[in-house]
């Protein structure tokens, strides 16, 4: 990777990604767009205003940044797509499309990250295998799976050189998340911060893999500079690093916060999606084809998120 484009900037990935990869590869030769404007994303790198689904656009931008890595990360998420289908299948299908043709006409990579949601409740719940059957109940995991298939064609169909993970559910603590099912696992932290207390979504006994922010960030980079030669699957590998319940967590945040509580008020959607779910996922394929190791574990993470967040709200107070 020498000069990327990131589509879909302003999300939780995104905003992040935006900042690790300029680190990395330089300010300049890291392209942020947005269907938005923002100051933000532009301050130490180019930026522009970009609709995912103008796929003339996105062949502009790429063209005259001289673009060779394209990071689609444009989506609805999982509680949200279920609330308008429609609006899900056109925005995640759209972008993705775009950017597959966009790659493919101007030669370049492609990340698009994939999700545990993929998965359905046929799927086996534990250490869910590389290669099992895929029948997700929400329109979300139906994109995620017709993406994987999508980017594992236009490989073997033109050889672009697609790229992806099935994220788990991503913590952190600088962008707060947009409508997905595992978002209670960010916000019970700043509950726990600011109230001391915390009303839960998602049944107190259902288990969900997880990783941390810097650790999804890292596994980007890592899967995109690997050794193409070594990589067996493409679209997409799983990925691992954490998997817990709600009370799990609670339980991780008392050790620091004794008069933590937890109280439930369950979403039914949300239940649904998390139920279907696996539990865990196994990523011996991701550890063999391209040397993924996580970094962070409930214990640490805990730790970071705790430190962090009561960081900036003393901030705010000030």
């Amino acid at each position: 990777m020498k000069r990327i484009l990131i589509v879909g900037a302003g999300g939780q990935i995104g905003s992040e990604l935006t900042v690790y990869l300029r680190k990395i590869y330089g300010g300049s030769n890291v392209v942020a767009t947005d269907v938005r404007e923002s100051k933000t994303l532009g301050e130490d790198g180019p930026f522009e205003v970009l609709n995912a689904l103008d796929a003339t656009n996105m062949a502009s931008v790429v063209a005259r940044h001289k673009v060779d890595t394209i990071f689609n990360l444009v989506a609805l998420l999982s509680a949200v797509g279920e609330r308008n289908p429609q609006m899900a299948w056109g925005v995640n299908m759209g972008a993705l499309m775009n950017s597959l043709e966009v790659a493919r006409q101007h030669h370049c990579a492609l990340f698009t990250p994939s999700s545990i949601g993929a998965f359905g409740p046929t799927s086996p719940k534990d250490k869910t295998p590389q290669d099992t059957i895929m029948q997700p109940t929400t329109i979300y995991g139906v994109c995620k799976v017709t993406g994987e298939m999508l980017g594992n064609y236009y490989y073997h169909k033109y050889g672009v050189d697609t790229r992806s993970v099935r994220f788990p559910g991503i913590i952190s603590n600088v962008t707060l998340p947009g409508g997905g099912t595992t978002d209670y696992a960010v916000e019970i932290y700043y509950e726990a911060v600011r109230k001391g207390r915390f009303t839960c979504p998602v049944p107190p006994d259902v288990y969900m893999d997880m990783i941390y922010m810097p650790d999804a960030l890292r596994a980007c980079v890592e899967l995109m500079e690997a050794d193409p030669t070594k990589l067996l699957h493409r679209n997409s590998f799983n990925l691992a690093s954490m998997s817990f319940t709600p009370e799990i967590i609670c339980a991780e945040i008392r050790k620091r916060m004794p008069d933590f509580t937890m109280d439930y008020d369950i979403d039914p959607v949300k239940k649904e999606i998390a139920e279907s779910w696996p539990n865990s996922l196994d990523d011996s394929c991701a550890r063999e084809e391209w040397g993924w190791r996580p970094e962070w574990d409930l214990s640490s993470m805990t730790d970071d998120m705790l430190e962090v967040i009561r960081r900036k709200e003393q901030t705010v107070e000030a």
